[in-house]
């Protein structure tokens, strides 16, 4: 009999053959068959190991993240956010509530660097009150994207802009209340 060390392994030796045969073990583990546990991240201050791997380079485990680089599919573009909460988990009702962050759970994300690009590449408002512009001091309306005076040139080109600007109403609810929901989670390899 052969007993070998209890360990995550990557082996295919405890495997059964595609007719149910067994297979028997003509080595022993070795090195490059090694696995090693999940990092089960957590949302939290962010807190990143350095693992050693083979030939001496190295993996990043993250083991806590408050922020990520989410993408808006539909506009092209991405922005590192904030994660606010862990919404939905399909594997695990556990992970939700520890908030544990794998592939495809869904997050709750911050609104406002979405919101800032949306303002300055479409210049209109998002998610923000209908204010007219007369209650705004000049100083405000120079901060503000949507507001600032443009040359004609500039201002045409915003115009034509505008015309392919579609934002569905379930989003806009959801940037009045500055939380980007069903947000999916993609990781790396």
């Amino acid at each position: 009999f052969y007993f070998a060390n209890m360990g995550i392994s990557r082996d295919k030796w405890h495997k059964r053959r595609k007719t149910g045969g067994r297979k028997s073990q003509i080595r022993g583990k070795r090195k490059y068959e090694m696995g090693r546990a999940p990092s089960n991240t957590k949302l939290g201050h962010k807190r990143i190991h350095s693992v050693r791997t083979m030939g001496g380079n190295k993996k990043l485990r993250a083991l806590r993240l408050d922020t990520g680089n989410f993408a808006w599919g539909s506009e092209g573009i991405a922005h590192k956010s904030r994660i606010i909460d862990v919404v939905y988990n399909a594997t695990n009702n556990e992970m939700v509530r520890t908030k544990t962050l794998t592939k495809n759970t869904i997050v709750q994300i911050d609104a406002a660097p979405f919101r800032q690009w949306y303002e300055a590449h479409y210049a209109l408002p998002l998610g923000r009150k209908k204010v007219s512009e007369k209650k705004y001091t000049e100083e405000e309306k120079n901060e503000l994207p949507y507001l600032k005076k443009r040359s004609h040139k500039t201002q045409q080109k915003y115009t034509a802009r505008q015309k392919t600007a579609f934002l569905d109403p379930a989003v806009e609810e959801q940037f009045v209340a500055g939380k980007l929901s069903g947000i999916r989670v993609k990781m790396r390899d």
